[in-house]
């Protein structure tokens, strides 16, 4: 999963995801990571605000540092999914050719919502971080039962 900074966004998606692995059973079978196409937050735990909805939704991310995105990313994951257009471009710019097919929005395998990007909550309120954990959650959802279909391989 992958944001800007590493910090909202994507870190809400790993941990979601990893969630609803777990609660499906497929922990063993699945790995999520996160990372952000810009270094600025290396090394940083996910923003205040990012935690406290995902604690008060009972998702772990303790543990989590913000990352940038390595080339080794591309060949490493089956999917490298993208929380916004413009974050998919620039994933597009970094990606061999080759493993253009992985990347894709996150959003892709949220059934019912009405949008295809996760907007940034960080310049904003709690409600914002609330839309992005509900939505992460949607996406989460689509994702695991794609896998659980086998609609996602290598």
């Amino acid at each position: 999963m992958v944001c800007m900074g590493n910090i909202c966004r994507s870190p809400l998606a790993e941990a979601v995801s990893r969630a609803m692995a777990e609660e499906q059973g497929m922990a063993a079978m699945v790995e999520f990571d996160s990372a952000g196409t810009h270094g600025a937050h290396a090394g940083e735990a996910p923003d205040e605000r990012a935690c406290r909805v995902a604690q008060a939704r009972g998702y772990k991310m303790n543990g989590l540092r913000a990352r940038k995105v390595v080339v080794d990313d591309f060949q490493r994951f089956d999917l490298v999914l993208a929380m916004d257009r413009a974050n998919l471009a620039t994933l597009k710019r970094m990606c061999p050719e080759s493993y253009q097919p992985k990347l894709r929005l996150f959003l892709e395998f949220a059934d019912q919502v009405d949008a295809d990007e996760v907007p940034d909550p960080y310049y904003g309120n709690m409600a914002g971080f609330e839309r992005v954990v509900a939505l992460c959650e949607q996406a989460a959802r689509g994702l695991i039962s794609a896998i659980r279909r086998g609609a996602v391989s290598r």
